[in-house]
């Protein structure tokens, strides 16, 4: 098993260990598993590990040359991390190039922001959220936690240069710098208290460095007074004992934080991730002294091996996952266990490839086997390892993922017939409505795409014609709620406030809810109540019908379990309002209409949507509407349903 260390640190196996189990907590995560709901932890685990390691690496530098050799250690930092990462940004343009040509626009950003190692705040300044409310996700978008931990390389080097020259000659050096350390780290924790705000989306305070610095700090401390190469072995059983019950006490404050917390616990934003850099500092403190026998479980074998490869476990994992996950259709076990295999076969072939021999001097000597020999035998020679590599990587990925890969064009094509699968209608039913605006969020994406409903036909604005609404304004985007703005755009109170001060009058299809029960359980102070109130008293009197929501989730803000609350909201709301009518799509929409983030929809699903929702609009508000008719009950009606109740 090769030792990734430089002489100036000893080789400690438990950290790799520690590394494995991030990782896999991390890729748990994204894969969706339940019983990791906070397997983004991992990346927190990572950040305090960097910290304590890359300080004791510098501090060891400094004791034995009498300086930090920063350009040494900058070098030695790019090599390890830069060649491997370009090698996969080349795969991920290609493999969206040749299959995905609809992310492309998307990709070029975050690849150069990815090369410069400011991807963090490339996410933070386009609005586009790690925990993406069911849009899209990035295949890219896991590498602002690299962004972080570069920042951080180039950043924290010249701050300890300078205490290192602040506290030259005094007494408990180490003990001052290791204070002002945790001073910082403290005002990172709080700028991350002050800036997180319930119910809004947290990705600048998850992504930010500022806000995110704490957990690197945090183990830089403990380097201070801590350094791995002044630990020895021969201690008492009593210290053994005490230094295992810190590593135990510090892996079962990140399992329980792991399966406990979820990215929508306020907890975590509020202390709890200061917590799980305290745990991992704890493990790191343990599993760093040779006398621990907590270091030597970390340090079995297959942990070892895992967490030597665990930087291209976490490079290759992510855009394998999402790449190779079908946008519509249900998802797999099977394929999952692919994913993962696809993304440690990736991660050796990487190390053993990439890796080791750049980290070895392998430029340097391809450089004089260039110059030696000419450019055209370099070609053949010298780079048919990382050219093998790329083939097989470029295999692996397609092994996972091509036979069930299917995306939203593809799944549209195939759905072409949707519309007629829909349930009939029931009649030439015509709606008083002339215009309808339609406010939706991400579950309404699918109504307007040609990627989900390749027929113009099928799509709402035609079927909302065909029922006699003959204007059609869609205000429709992935994240919408009443309250919270967490797409960067405006909320939907002020997308109505707009409309009607603009002198918009006509008929309203809310398709609203699903975000607001999860913001509203996630924290914030406006409850589903509330927000129902402020659409209807912007609207005023004109005709509005909502659109309740169904999921399959069961777990989380966005469980049925909320959802049915926003639903029986709608309902207690209708009583006040003559003009409201609620169409209750909870009750028809069928479980194979679910994509597997059980929220979103199949073309199939989209196609139906759109027809019901129109037929729907002109049960709600049949062509007469009105003189006394808005106190009737809605075309098609029991007797033993609410009055404003549609289906």
């Amino acid at each position: 098993m090769p030792e990734p260390v430089r002489g100036s640190q000893r080789y400690m196996p438990g950290l790799d260990g520690l590394r494995a189990l991030a990782v896999l907590a991390v890729v748990a995560y994204h894969l969706g598993l339940g019983w990791a709901p906070g397997g983004l932890l991992g990346v927190g685990v990572f950040f305090t590990l960097s910290g304590y390691l890359i300080t004791d690496l510098l501090l060891g530098q400094h004791e034995i040359t009498g300086s930090l050799q920063l350009a040494d250690f900058w070098r030695r930092r790019a090599r390890r991390l830069l060649p491997a990462l370009f090698v996969m940004l080349a795969v991920v343009a290609a493999w969206v190039t040749l299959l995905d040509r609809g992310q492309l626009p998307a990709i070029r950003g975050a690849v150069l922001s990815s090369v410069a190692y400011v991807s963090n705040w490339w996410l933070i300044a386009q609005h586009s959220s790690y925990f993406a409310r069911f849009g899209p996700p990035s295949p890219l978008g896991h590498l602002w936690s690299l962004a972080v931990e570069e920042q951080f390389y180039l950043i924290w080097p010249w701050l300890l240069w300078l205490g290192l020259r602040w506290t030259r000659g005094r007494r408990a050096a180490r003990t001052k710098l290791a204070a002002a350390t945790l001073l910082l780290a403290a005002v990172s924790a709080v700028a991350m208290a002050l800036l997180y705000q319930p119910g809004y989306d947290p990705t600048r305070v998850y992504d930010g460095t500022d806000t995110r610095a704490f957990a690197v700090l945090i183990g830089a401390a403990l380097a201070f007074v801590w350094p791995s190469r002044h630990l020895g072995g021969n201690v008492t059983e009593g210290a053994r004992r005490i230094l295992d019950g810190i590593g135990v006490t510090g892996l079962a404050v990140i399992a329980v934080l792991i399966v406990r917390t979820s990215e929508y616990s306020a907890f975590l934003y509020r202390g709890g991730m200061v917590l799980l850099s305290v745990g991992t500092a704890m493990v790191v403190g343990a599993a760093a002294s040779p006398a621990s026998r907590i270091g030597a479980l970390l340090g079995v074998r297959p942990l070892r091996w895992i967490g030597v490869r665990s930087y291209g476990i976490y490079l290759w994992h992510y855009p394998i996952i999402v790449l190779t996950t079908p946008a519509s259709g249900r998802d797999s076990l099977a394929r999952a266990a692919l994913q993962v295999a696809a993304s440690i076969m990736a991660a050796a072939l990487s190390w053993r490839f990439i890796e080791e021999p750049v980290r070895h001097g392998a430029i340097g000597r391809w450089l004089a086997r260039a110059r030696a020999t000419g450019w055209q035998l370099r070609a053949a020679r010298g780079q048919t390892r990382v050219t093998v590599a790329g083939a097989v990587v470029v295999s692996a990925l397609a092994v996972a993922g091509l036979s069930g890969f299917v995306r939203p064009a593809a799944a549209g094509l195939a759905a072409a017939g949707a519309a007629a699968r829909a349930p009939a209608a029931r009649g030439p039913a015509r709606s008083l409505c002339r215009s309808v605006v339609h406010i939706g969020d991400s579950t309404s994406d699918g109504l307007i795409s040609p990627d989900y409903l390749p027929s113009p036909r099928q799509r709402i604005g035609a079927q909302y014609a065909r029922v006699g609404a003959g204007r059609f304004i869609p205000e429709i985007s992935g994240g919408t709620s009443v309250v919270e703005t967490a797409t960067g755009g405006p909320n939907a109170y002020t997308v109505a406030q707009q409309l009607v001060r603009g002198g918009y009058h006509g008929c309203w299809v809310l398709a609203l809810g699903t975000n607001d029960t999860a913001d509203v359980g996630i924290g914030s102070r406006v409850g589903l109540a509330a927000r129902i109130r402020e659409m209807m008293t912007v609207i005023g009197r004109q005709p509005v019908m909502w659109v309740n929501v169904k999921t399959l989730v069961a777990t989380g803000p966005y469980s049925e379990a909320d959802m049915l609350a926003w639903n029986r909201a709608l309902i207690r709301a209708c009583a006040r309002y003559p003009n409201m009518r609620v169409y209750d799509w909870a009750a028809v929409a069928r479980n194979s209409w679910f994509i597997p983030d059980g929220v979103h929809y199949t073309s199939a699903g989209y196609a139906a949507r759109a027809h019901l929702i129109a037929r729907a609009l002109a049960a709600a508000f049949p062509y007469g509407w009105g003189r006394g008719a808005s106190q009737q009950r809605p075309s098609g009606q029991n007797a033993d349903r609410p009055a404003c109740l549609v289906r």
